[in-house]
């Protein structure tokens, strides 16, 4: 078999990129010309193409890793300049790989999926091209030495939150006018006993089980993450309001701009904080408050059409006093849904009155007290339903329990229909097209689609780490993470390859890099590093994208005696 192991001249000169030139093709700069594939050892000056004699039956494959996923992260960090705010921060000293690199080792395993340090470590870092991407070698990679690498990036924590704001309104033209807050815990594996900040608390995670800490995030309306607190695991939502927002201020100034908060977040208190700093509010209202609308819910005038099936009126303070103006909107989707919940509550905990009470009926007698305390029970599994029944028990002339009076609420049934699939939202904003201020408001989504990524395709839970500092670096890392994620998805918007990141990353994962092995007649074994050929889909994606891979191969071992 003749093989010529020099380049292919029908292939476009411009895909053909070395391995040497990761850093390039990483940036999305030009590359320069490239080398051919055998190069003087002395000189490194390029020759043509070598012939020699290959046994084809001795060829094989080693080392296959995965090289996509990867590839795009660093490609990610590397356009972001977190590599370079890095190099800047942190001074180089003793050390035999870079912090900046173990930093974005972290993140990128994160970006991953990567659930510790230890298999970090121990597996995946071996099983990924990144050993030849970062120029580290495998055997340089511990558990301690990213434990080190998390203590030393937390230090720079707030200087990266920074950056990243600024490098996302260059690439992306993003504004700053909009603040997104929401809050979110995460449960903890182990005592904890180390960590000041964990405690039981509401978990979001169904682990009451476990201590937690909470973690208040600002994104904005794209869904990019800027700031993140990291709160004790017991501390009420609502608390958090005048801590994030001085924490914003001082970092960015006291500009006017509008904090969008759900409902949970809202009291009278943090209200006023918000107007004492001159600051524009668009919040959810809690359920009760919309009782107090009833006349403008139930009339049919100046309802504005956002979509089909939803509706939205603007109407103003009940003291008619105020700068403030409330939104109310109306789901019809939402109306048929809350409906059908509260129907099937009520049927469940009638079923249950309706058992005691013929129970009642065929063992009269009973302690009142004992079938009191058995009633409470069952109308705090289904508080809503509750609302809508009288129960009282009836009693002999001994004053023990002989059965049940249920009673519907007529007059409370009636509102509940007509409040079914209405909110309420209130704000200090001077606009007055409800249509826009419903749009703003619904992208508090982008926070809650934040969390959902961080769990789910981030990994951010559990957490093993029982230092407090340990577990802020390590929701330090997620956060870094998440950043690269949204920052893809808006890449891709970009382009017009929708926002999906997670199919994104499904197509590329089957890109791999791996060792081809040459037996070379007479002269040994040629062992070549190569990245494999995408599919026609995968590698339109990636032109999409601008990305570009390695495709001329790297000897690792040249055993091709020079031809003179």
């Amino acid at each position: 078999m003749v093989a010529t192991l020099g380049k292919l001249p029908s292939l476009d000169q411009q895909e053909q990129r070395g391995w040497e030139e990761v850093a390039r093709l990483l940036d999305g700069r030009e590359t320069g010309s490239q080398g051919e594939l055998f190069e003087s050892a002395s000189q490194g000056a390029s020759c043509g193409p070598q012939w020699t004699e290959v046994d084809v039956r001795g060829l094989r494959v080693e080392r296959v890793r995965d090289f996509g996923n990867v590839y795009v992260g660093l490609a990610l960090w590397r356009r972001l300049g977190l590599h370079e705010l890095l190099s800047q921060l942190i001074e180089s000293g003793r050390e035999e790989i870079a912090w900046e690199q173990i930093a974005c080792l972290l993140t990128i395993a994160r970006f991953c999926a990567q659930r510790s340090e230890l298999a970090v470590a121990e597996r995946w870092f071996g099983d990924t091209a990144l050993e030849d991407l970062l120029g580290v070698e495998a055997g340089q990679i511990n558990d301690d030495r990213l434990y080190r690498g998390l203590d030393i990036l937390q230090t720079h924590k707030d200087r990266l939150c920074a950056h990243l704001l600024e490098r996302y309104q260059s690439w992306f033209g993003v504004g700053f006018e909009f603040l997104l807050y929401d809050v979110t815990s995460t449960f903890l594996e182990g005592e904890a006993l180390r960590n000041a900040k964990a405690a039981r608390g509401y978990s979001r995670d169904g682990r009451a089980d476990c201590k937690q800490v909470c973690i208040g995030i600002v994104v904005t309306p794209e869904g990019l993450p800027i700031s993140y607190e990291v709160f004790d695991g017991n501390r009420a939502d609502m608390t958090t309001i005048e801590q994030i927002v001085t924490l914003m201020e001082d970092k960015y100034g006291q500009a006017r701009r509008i904090w969008v908060l759900d409902r949970g977040m809202i009291s009278e208190e943090n209200i006023q904080f918000l107007r004492s700093r001159q600051a524009r509010y668009l919040v959810g209202t809690p359920k009760a408050q919309l009782r107090a609308f009833e006349q403008q819910l139930l009339q049919e005038q100046d309802w504005h059409q956002v979509q089909p099936g939803l509706e939205v009126k603007l109407v103003a303070h009940p003291d008619g006093e105020s700068t403030e103006q409330f939104i109310l909107c109306r789901s019809h989707a939402r109306r048929q849904k809350e409906a059908a919940m509260l129907e099937l509550q009520r049927q469940r905990l009638l079923a249950k009155l309706q058992q005691l009470d013929g129970s009642l009926a065929k063992h009269p007698g009973r302690d009142a007290g004992a079938v009191e305390r058995r009633i409470g029970r069952w109308l705090g599994r289904y508080p809503a339903a509750e609302k809508l029944l009288d129960v009282q028990v009836q009693r002999n002339g001994q004053g023990q329990a002989t059965g049940l009076r249920i009673v519907e609420r007529g007059e409370r049934s009636a509102w509940v229909k007509h409040a079914h699939g209405a909110y309420l939202l209130r704000t200090n904003c001077p606009e007055t097209d409800p249509v826009k201020l419903w749009r703003w408001y619904i992208q508090l989504q982008q926070a809650e689609a934040a969390f959902r990524t961080s769990k789910n395709d981030l990994a951010l839970r559990p957490l093993y780490h029982q230092k407090t500092e340990r577990v802020e670096a390590h929701i330090l890392v997620c956060f870094l993470a998440l950043a690269l994620w949204r920052t893809l998805e808006m890449w891709m918007r970009s382009k017009g390859m929708g926002t999906c990141a997670r199919q994104l990353l499904l197509e590329l994962s089957t890109i791999r890099s791996m060792d081809v092995i040459l037996p070379v007649k007479n002269r040994g074994q040629l062992r070549l590093r190569v990245v494999a050929r995408p599919d026609k889909p995968v590698a339109q994606l990636l032109a999409h994208l601008g990305l570009q891979l390695p495709n001329s191969p790297k000897i690792l071992q040249n055993v091709v005696e020079k031809i003179v």
